[in-house]
């Protein structure tokens, strides 16, 4: 066996499941948008289902990968994103949905410092002030059967080989997009 990732040139790892590629598409499509965006909802189709229910749609035609997303209206501003999900209940035909959505976060390394008693607001603006603070978006999926999947890029490293995926790097998010299918 050779030193060669297994990584194809551009885009995601040639064994990434279908949620792997579609969450790793949707961060790509958003990081094409820029910074500074509202986060966006997807609806997660089956590819095969969806051409056919649907032959004419011409960008499906190109599509190999085994999920679709499909970009949901804009999520209410002033409304928090877990109030706005509760309120989702999708049709039988979509198998997942995803979220992108931008947050200042700190390092491991700055969480001990953080004042005690502040409320959510307080949090966010003291987290804004911080010199180590990171800009992130943060892009999760999850599918009804409960696979998860997320990618975090970081705006310091704004290029698609510094992306982290992982199921588990935002599980407060995979919960509440979980919780949409359990209505």
């Amino acid at each position: 066996m050779s030193g060669m990732p297994n990584v194809s040139p551009s885009g995601p790892p040639m064994a990434a499941s279908p949620l792997t590629v579609a969450v790793l598409e949707i961060d790509e499509y958003a990081a094409g948008l820029g910074w500074d965006k509202p986060a966006r909802l997807f609806a997660l189709v089956d590819t095969a289902g969806l051409r056919a229910r649907q032959p004419g749609l011409p960008s499906l035609a190109e599509a190999a990968t085994a999920l679709t997303p499909v970009e949901q209206e804009e999520i209410p501003a002033g409304k928090a994103l877990d109030e706005f999900l509760a309120t989702i209940a999708w049709p039988d035909a979509v198998v997942g949905c995803a979220l992108t959505v931008e947050r200042l976060m700190l390092p491991p390394s700055a969480e001990a410092s953080v004042p005690e008693g502040l409320d959510d607001q307080q949090l966010s603006a003291w987290v804004a002030r911080h010199p180590d603070r990171q800009e992130v978006r943060m892009t999760v999926g999850v599918l009804r059967s409960g696979a998860r999947e997320s990618a975090v890029r970081l705006r310091a490293k704004d290029s698609a080989s510094e992306v982290l995926t992982g199921a588990g790097l935002v599980p407060g998010l995979a919960d509440a997009l979980a919780a949409t299918f359990e209505a």
